[in-house]
């Protein structure tokens, strides 16, 4: 097979499962992660209906923070230094880079066991909301999905990232 051969089918799938488009990141996983650490951050309405009422299926706020910066080691390097094998392009990781910063920030004045409502009601939560709602839409948008729809239970994600 010839070099472009390869690189056309390494191109992205059109097939979806469960509406989430297989892609061509070879770390896909790791962007699924974030993806979803991102959308549950930056949905105020799913924050108040789960997070807030403790409704099972979706993990806290700290779980999110976790799978945004737990496998990527975020929280020790930019973004930058994954554009090609998790991000697609510099714009996706400074939007990335951002958000981080901002829920981190709020991670380390709360502690990492704090209760929801440390988190939401601190005064930097609605930045870091802004920020991963930016992140999210821009990757979302670059997967094909629509930003809009309702974040997926961590049971959803676990069968999305075991399946390839």
């Amino acid at each position: 097979m010839q070099g472009s051969e390869k690189a056309s089918r390494r191109g992205r799938v059109s097939s979806t499962m469960g509406g989430m488009p297989l892609n061509d990141m070879p770390w896909w996983r790791w962007r699924a992660n974030v993806r979803s650490a991102l959308h549950m951050i930056s949905d105020p309405v799913f924050q108040r209906e789960v997070w807030q009422t403790g409704s099972p299926g979706y993990g806290d706020v700290t779980d999110a923070v976790y799978r945004l910066v737990e496998d990527t080691w975020l929280d020790n390097w930019s973004a930058e230094k994954y554009v090609g094998t998790v991000f697609r392009d510099a714009q996706e990781a400074a939007l990335v880079d951002v958000a981080v910063l901002r829920v981190l920030k709020i991670l380390h004045q709360v502690g990492a066991d704090a209760p929801v409502a440390a988190y939401l009601d601190h005064p930097g939560w609605p930045d870091a909301v802004h920020a991963a709602r930016d992140a999210h839409v821009l990757l979302a948008g670059a997967d094909g999905e629509d930003p809009d729809t309702p974040p997926r239970s961590l049971e959803v994600l676990a069968i999305y990232t075991r399946s390839a």
